[in-house]
């Protein structure tokens, strides 16, 4: 997609792309930084057809004066989740972020390791800036804001998504409801295609309440997985800040559960639009324009950082039933 625009914004002059957009083609060696041949060779692609691979911050030509009023240069391109990543100057080993639109994705910073993951996650290139790569491990979650949309365009229980925090609140402590969003499959860790959605600890007395805590707490329990996997792979994951961004953030009682299962810190920033936050630094400091990477990360600003106030006993108790909830979902051939 990215080589397409710049190909039709430049008028056909520049054939190129970055290392971010690259490394999802499958045809790129992200250790070398070159598009693989054994690659191109096994799946027939002639490397002459291949765009130019760029950092993140480069010269990627000129957007001719036709398409928006003046010729404009563009100096920044990357993938969605790395350029959240970026918005979220996430630039030290051991940062992570998670970004809850529809799906999930978090990104954890793994400095120059390129760590290769033995708990299902992705080993990605986080960006790469004046030639200089930096890795990450990233597991995507299908449903996180799309289960809160289900309980409004499905089951048509709430009206509006802002109705779900004050629902979850209102739930019935004493029941145990596990939503397991498998509707199109389990992502990172579990990659189980034939899954399907299932609801667990059901009863008489529950309703939309339950259910809409149900949905909400699915998504951090999800993202409990993807932190724990992203542990199991890399030393340098402990006693990490999580930073969050997207539209489900917007939800108080959503954070305050996820710091409450992860144990950890969840810091929400003042701009939640993180990817273009991110794409727009790369063409500024390319440009010129904006600070550097220290310069940029010190103006990062806090909206609220939510802190774990559940005790252990109560936090292995609820990440116990959804582990069996999970279980119990997974198809065979999983197992």
């Amino acid at each position: 997609m990215d080589s397409y625009l710049i190909w039709r914004l430049t008028g056909g002059k520049v054939h190129a792309t970055d290392a971010t957009n690259a490394c999802r083609t499958l045809l790129y060696n992200i250790e070398t930084n070159q598009w693989d041949d054994e690659l191109l060779d096994m799946l027939d692609v002639p490397r002459a057809m291949l765009p130019q691979v760029l950092d993140n911050a480069a010269d990627f030509g000129i957007a001719e004066a036709e398409h928006f009023g003046a010729a404009i240069p563009i100096r920044g391109a990357a993938g969605d989740q790395q350029a959240a990543t970026i918005g979220q100057a996430c630039f030290e080993p051991g940062m992570l972020k998670s970004t809850y639109g529809t799906g999930c994705f978090a990104l954890l910073n793994t400095g120059t390791d390129l760590v290769r993951s033995k708990n299902r996650l992705l080993t990605t290139i986080a960006y790469r800036l004046d030639g200089k790569t930096t890795y990450a491990l990233e597991g995507a979650i299908f449903m996180a804001g799309a289960s809160v949309q289900w309980l409004r365009d499905g089951l048509r229980i709430i009206e509006d998504s802002a109705e779900t925090g004050t629902l979850a609140r209102a739930a019935d402590p004493n029941q145990n409801v596990y939503l397991v969003p498998a509707f199109v499959g389990l992502g990172a860790p579990w990659w189980d295609a034939e899954a399907r959605g299932a609801i667990y600890g059901l009863s008489r007395n529950t309703g939309r309440s339950e259910l809409a805590r149900a949905a909400l707490e699915s998504v951090t329990y999800q993202t409990a997985d993807l932190v724990d996997a992203m542990r199991k792979d890399w030393k340098g994951a402990t006693d990490t800040v999580l930073r969050v961004d997207g539209g489900m953030v917007a939800s108080d009682y959503t954070m305050q559960f996820l710091a409450d299962i992860l144990n950890a810190p969840v810091d929400r920033p003042t701009i939640l639009e993180t990817t273009a936050l991110g794409a727009a630094w790369l063409a500024g400091w390319k440009a010129g324009v904006w600070q550097d990477m220290a310069g940029f990360a010190k103006r990062w600003a806090l909206d609220r950082q939510f802190n774990p106030h559940m005790d252990d006993k109560t936090r292995k108790a609820k990440l116990k039933g959804w582990r069996q909830a999970v279980k119990r979902t997974l198809t065979e051939t999983v197992r």
